[in-house]
């Protein structure tokens, strides 16, 4: 399969999901940025332009990005390898968490908060925001349930602030 022309202007959630859909089947475009042994979750960036952000993510089961939004971005996630876990946090209870495996893809608007963990050792996934990422908000949950949010740039390292 191709990977879709991209329109040359910010895309909806529909067609970020059909594009990392489309870019996850072609692994040339993302296998050299594979990486498992740095120690840490491994990201890189496979194309930026004015309109869309797109990254490679390599995952292991201590990886973390803790609680997150994307700021004014929507974004889509495939899975090209292994599974992540996505948890979405809910006031008064226990987080909504759900394992997406290899094949499967999801979209999110810029109101989304979430955060992902690596569900399988030697996961990856394809991530695409529109427009391009550059904030992005972490969150901390104290444990009487109050709710911080902290601006941090797109290049900075997700990690749980809890």
């Amino acid at each position: 399969m191709k990977v879709p022309v991209l329109p040359g202007r910010v895309l909806t959630r529909r067609e970020l999901k059909a594009w990392v859909t489309a870019v996850a089947q072609r692994a040339d475009l993302w296998e050299p940025l594979v990486r498992h042994d740095t120690g840490g979750r491994h990201f890189a960036q496979l194309y930026r332009d004015g309109d869309i952000d797109v990254w490679v993510l390599c995952w292991n089961l201590v990886d973390d990005t803790g609680w997150h939004d994307h700021d004014t971005s929507s974004g889509a996630v495939a899975v090209t390898r292994g599974a992540v876990a996505e948890a979405t946090p809910r006031m008064g209870g226990e987080p909504a968490t759900r394992v997406v495996r290899e094949g499967r893809a999801f979209a999110f608007g810029p109101d989304h908060i979430h955060r992902m963990s690596g569900a399988v050792d030697g996961s990856v996934s394809i991530h695409a925001y529109s427009p391009p990422l550059w904030r992005m908000g972490q969150y901390s949950i104290s444990p009487s349930g109050v709710l911080r949010r902290r601006a941090v740039s797109y290049a900075d390292e997700l990690r749980p602030l809890d």
